[in-house]
């Protein structure tokens, strides 16, 4: 038995979300049946780096799997993208040791939201960035994405269906570039809760058009209180861009 990684990258649009579903098309579901007709009708479970929801994106999503088809692991890569359909992409396949976990070996993760801050919508970028035609204050944005950098309990910045208890992790980084009319959110760390990084992108865009104030950011986190934080922004901006590990 030889266990594989595998990056995949996905377009979110047309899926509910990661995880197997009953009778609904998740990523999951079709990296499975894929990997069931290259074992002639046998059952293979990926396990993967964590769960993206509905219409969430994915350029550097990380699986695993155990296969015993000796097959070299660039044919792997061919072989998968011939069956996979066109929305999902194996972007390399390596062969790791055997307890190698994509979940639990994970030291971080980078995240980016794109928000289209034009007047007029794009249509064709509906589905892969949040139209947000709204004045904002880029200055006042980017001093508030400093006061979420470091260790902190982000109760604030989770949904209220967030399972674990633990709720403290790390922002490595947290910056925002503006490209075209495009805002460019870009999140590096330990790891993120349920909805945390939709959560503080919305919160930033509050601060941008002054609903919040930069300086409140900190009271907010201390809170530990989901009523005191900004909307959720949707889905469709969001991308697990890198996973990192050790």
């Amino acid at each position: 038995m030889v266990r594989y990684k595998c990056q995949v990258t996905y377009d979110g649009a047309a899926f509910h979300g990661y995880q197997v579903q009953p009778k609904k098309r998740t990523v999951q579901s079709e990296l499975e049946q894929a990997l069931t007709r290259l074992h002639k009708g046998e059952t293979v479970k990926v396990t993967a780096s964590g769960r993206t929801d509905a219409g969430v994106h994915a350029k550097g999503q990380v699986i695993h799997f155990d296969s015993e088809i000796n097959m070299p692991v660039s044919k792997w890569q061919v072989a998968l993208n011939a069956i996979l359909p066109g929305d999902i992409a194996i972007n390399s396949v390596e062969i790791v040791e055997e307890h190698f976990h994509a979940r639990f070996d994970a030291v971080g993760k980078e995240y980016r939201y794109f928000v289209d801050n034009r007047k007029i919508r794009d249509p064709f970028q509906r589905n892969y960035s949040y139209h947000y035609p709204y004045i904002l204050g880029i200055e006042q944005i980017r001093e508030a994405c400093a006061h979420f950098i470091g260790e902190y309990d982000f109760t604030s910045f989770c949904s209220a269906k967030t399972e674990v208890i633990d709720r403290v992790r790390t922002i490595y980084e947290l910056d925002v570039s503006l490209e075209e009319e495009q805002l460019i959110f870009r999140f590096r760390g330990n790891g993120f809760l349920y909805n945390m990084v939709r959560i503080i992108v919305g919160t930033l865009l509050q601060v941008g058009n002054g609903d919040i104030s930069a300086e409140s950011i900190p009271e907010i986190i201390a809170k530990r209180d989901r009523t005191f934080a900004g909307k959720t922004a949707p889905p469709q901006g969001l991308y697990l861009w890198e996973v990192f590990y050790g």
